[in-house]
């Protein structure tokens, strides 16, 4: 439909025609982030953590209140992203109870972090306790420095 032939020529019903006659996957086109992009990066938002680095090992300290070790998931991807991950549920309302306030943040909720080279990922602990979940990563023993070695010169 073409608005200038109904004599409406606004700069807006140009753009709604303009978009009107897009293709369907003009999407992809825009770089629209995607919904588990936008939902991984609210949870990324609303997932504090603090991170100590000791000279053995690095130390991963996230508040977790209400949550049991099998609500929480801790995987490394791509050998070098540390994923903590899980999700938060509402609790069943009880008969004849409702709501008056709700603060509390349910849902989901996760953190990546890039580990440094000599991160082992080998060695990876995670505890829960009182509701703050700490993961212990250990340090890679610094690399051994070479020693020169020696050629033995012959007489030819």
């Amino acid at each position: 439909m073409d608005f200038r032939i109904m004599g409406l020529d606004a700069p807006i019903l140009t753009a709604l025609q303009h978009l009107a006659d897009l293709p369907e996957d003009a999407e992809k086109t825009f770089n629209a982030p995607t919904r588990t992009y936008v939902r991984d990066a609210k949870a990324m938002a609303a997932t504090p953590a603090d991170v100590k680095e000791y000279p053995n090992s690095y130390v991963f300290v996230i508040d977790m209140p209400g949550l049991k070790s099998g609500d929480i998931k801790v995987q490394v991807e791509d050998d070098n992203v540390l994923v903590i991950s899980g999700e938060r549920k509402r609790e069943d309302e009880k008969e004849g109870a409702k709501y008056v306030r709700m603060e509390r943040r349910v849902g989901k909720f996760m953190r990546k972090f890039s580990l440094p080279e000599n991160a082992n990922v080998e060695a990876i602990s995670a505890v829960c306790q009182d509701g703050v979940l700490t993961v212990n990563v250990e340090k890679l023993p610094p690399p051994q420095p070479k020693k020169p070695k020696t050629i033995e010169v012959k007489i030819a």
